[in-house]
């Protein structure tokens, strides 16, 4: 948190903070309707009830293992050469004493093990949170799929009644008409499957995050990446949760050495007792006992050391991998930027050419082959638009989501 109002600030000098921070993504699902898709997913629950464990445990590493230990004894001695039985007995109760260091190192044990877990419930809100994103575009996009379809089959259909126009005037063969109306039937399968695909989606969405309401929805536009990508990078190492699990188990090896490090030194156990014997006797004493360390203890603390090191060099590999991917976000992200927009200027001027065509062919100024070619390139160009688009959208998305930029994740 103290990064983040840094990095506020410091945008908010060179005037990007709007970039960087949206109050409100274009198109993403409001945070009152995807935060609790997001706690409702197992995944996150599963990761919060394992925090709950992690409490749990540590709070058992607070008390010492030793437990008190009560023992008696009840026997008779007789005295043959006085004729005499005594009724004797003794008792003692004793507890093992856990060394200070020991305790400190089992507390610490303790509290990396609840930081890995509170770690992991914010690692499983961002994945959760990007396969919503994931199956959210997908849908937008299928969405606007259909709606490209049904508007491909309307020119479809405008193509064939401009060849049944020309036919009926004696200017276009019926070779033709059968071309446009298998262009028309191709295009009414187009638009089925695009259909097909918009449900589809949706019952993948609705069935991974239960809840969702079908409601008509605009496909949008990603903003572009402005900022340097020394700022996403520090932010989102900064907030990552994935990196923040592989520190928490660095310092949990680190105190599980210490603890085998102060282990070398057994604890000791103290006790009392009382005794009665030649049923007139009394005996109260104090007891001690310590085992006599072996060879093992001095192993155990050496692999627990060795194990301290495996966990860094999986710290610093986790490190380097997540700035890689760092950066591959962000330059995919300007990328997918780029090409969304080449693409859209693709889509229009196709578009405006099949429109010229189709207008041609109706004047008889444009073969019918010549038409339907011009419109199959364009709805092939407006195809690669909408992909390209949602592969930007995704891009973005994914970014805000690692960044935790968006529904409240730096929050958790």
């Amino acid at each position: 948190m103290k990064f983040r109002k840094l990095l506020i600030g410091l945008l908010i000098a060179s005037g990007t903070v709007q970039a960087v921070e949206p109050l409100s993504p274009p198109g993403l699902l409001p945070i009152e309707v995807a935060r609790p898709l997001l706690e409702q997913d197992p995944g996150v629950a599963s990761a919060r009830a394992g925090l709950e464990v992690a409490r749990q445990q540590a709070g058992i590493l607070e008390r010492s293992p030793h437990e008190w230990n009560i023992s008696g004894q009840l026997n008779q001695r007789h005295l043959y050469n006085a004729d005499k039985t005594y009724s004797e007995w003794n008792a003692n109760l004793q507890k093992g004493i856990r060394l200070p260091n020991k305790a400190a190192a089992d507390r610490r044990i303790g509290k990396a093990t609840v930081d890995e877990s509170f770690a992991a419930y914010g690692a499983a809100l961002i994945q959760s949170s990007r396969e919503l994103i994931v199956l959210w575009v997908d849908w937008l996009a299928a969405e606007r799929g259909h709606e490209l379809a049904k508007s491909n089959l309307k020119s479809a259909q405008a193509n064939l009644d401009a060849v049944e126009k020309r036919s009926r005037a004696g200017d276009a063969s019926q070779l033709d008409v059968s071309l446009a109306r298998a262009e028309l039937a191709d295009q009414r399968r187009l638009e089925n499957d695009a259909k097909t695909q918009a449900d589809a989606t949706w019952s993948l969405l609705s069935t991974r995050f239960p809840g969702l309401e079908r409601r008509g929805a605009t496909l949008p536009e990603p903003l572009p990446i402005k900022e340097e990508a020394s700022l996403w990078r520090q932010r989102v190492i900064g907030e990552s949760h994935a990196l923040q699990v592989m520190q928490a188990r660095t310092r949990n090896a680190q105190a599980q050495a210490d603890r085998a490090r102060a282990d070398k030194i057994p604890d000791p156990t103290l006790g009392v007792y009382s005794a009665s014997e030649n049923g007139h006797e009394r005996v109260f004493g104090l007891t001690f006992s310590v085992p006599i360390p072996t060879g093992l203890r001095s192993a155990n603390s050496a692999k627990a050391l060795a194990a301290v090191e495996v966990s860094r060099q999986d710290e610093e590999l986790a490190k380097r991998q997540l700035e890689a991917a760092i950066a591959g976000a962000v330059a995919t992200a300007r990328g997918s930027y780029e090409s969304m927009q080449i693409a859209k200027e693709g889509a229009a001027s196709m578009q405006e050419n099949a429109k010229l065509m189709q207008r041609a062919y109706a004047l008889g100024e444009a073969e019918l082959q010549a038409m339907l070619i011009s419109r199959r390139q364009a709805n092939a160009a407006q195809s690669s638009a909408l992909q390209a688009q949602v592969a930007a959208l995704k891009a973005y998305y994914g970014l805000l989501a690692d960044a935790q930029l968006i529904w409240g994740l730096d929050s958790d």
